[in-house]
């Protein structure tokens, strides 16, 4: 079986803590078939120093202010050349050397989404995650993440890339346009990556959960195409902030 050109992409900012991790975890695959591309958002801190040391290996790198995770995220993908894309972030990593082989060797190459499981760091606690894939369940809460899986580039000309007017809720938009869209997936089962509980989308403080939950009842009423779900979603929301108000009041006290 032929192998399937890869594009895997970072997107960073002020991210000297963890990104040695991730580009190591990278460029130190037994897999050769992919290219890398870096896009930094201007950082301050030392990333773009470490980001130099492992240069050879950067098949294209910018860095430059943008307007946010989704603007990144679409710079990288009109700079990527190969049929699927992958993206790791800054804090996460892939789980083994040897996984893009295992990868991109099974996977059915007709399918414009693979997914895989992915593994969560929890407060130092390894956790298996399983994504749900496209069921009723998305029209209310995500269950992909994007480091779990690979997409078609295709795909994000045919249902359109990344919203720049979020700022959380951007994967989720993005699959359920393809849920919507009547994308057709597949699901392999075995992690491919380890996302740490740094990033944005892992934030539970009040604040962070307010402003997800924000872009999500937008995200929802942007992609409502039926009258059956807008009633369904004026039910959904005041049901579902009043639970997690309740449970952040039984978490701080």
């Amino acid at each position: 079986m032929s192998k399937i050109k890869l594009s895997i992409i970072t997107i960073c900012y002020n991210a000297e803590c963890y990104i040695e991790d991730c580009i190591k975890s990278v460029v130190g695959q037994t897999y050769d078939d992919f290219e890398y591309i870096i896009v930094d958002g201007g950082s301050t801190d030392h990333t773009n120093e470490v980001i130099q040391k492992y240069k050879e290996s950067i098949d294209r790198y910018i860095s430059e202010p943008d307007d946010g995770i989704a603007d990144a995220m679409n710079k990288a993908i009109a700079l990527s050349s190969g049929e699927y894309i992958l993206f790791v972030h800054s804090d996460d990593y892939l789980i083994s050397p040897a996984i893009l082989s295992k990868m991109m060797r099974g996977i059915d190459n007709s399918m414009p989404i693979c997914l895989f499981n992915l593994q969560k760091s929890e407060k130092g606690i390894m956790r298996n995650y399983i994504p749900r894939g496209f069921n009723a369940w998305i029209n209310f809460k995500t269950g992909i993440f994007h480091q779990g899986c690979i997409c078609k580039r295709s795909l994000f000309s045919e249902i359109g890339a990344f919203d720049v007017r979020l700022r959380v809720a951007m994967d989720y938009d993005f699959f359920l346009r393809a849920y919507r869209a009547g994308t057709d997936y597949a699901y392999y089962d075995f992690s491919i990556c380890v996302m740490r509980d740094t990033g944005v989308s892992s934030r539970i403080d009040k604040k962070s959960l307010m402003k997800r939950f924000e872009e999500e009842r937008w995200v929802h009423a942007k992609n409502c195409n039926t009258f059956f779900l807008k009633i369904i979603y004026k039910i959904y929301w005041p049901t579902y902030l009043g639970y997690r108000s309740i449970r952040m009041l039984f978490n701080e006290s």
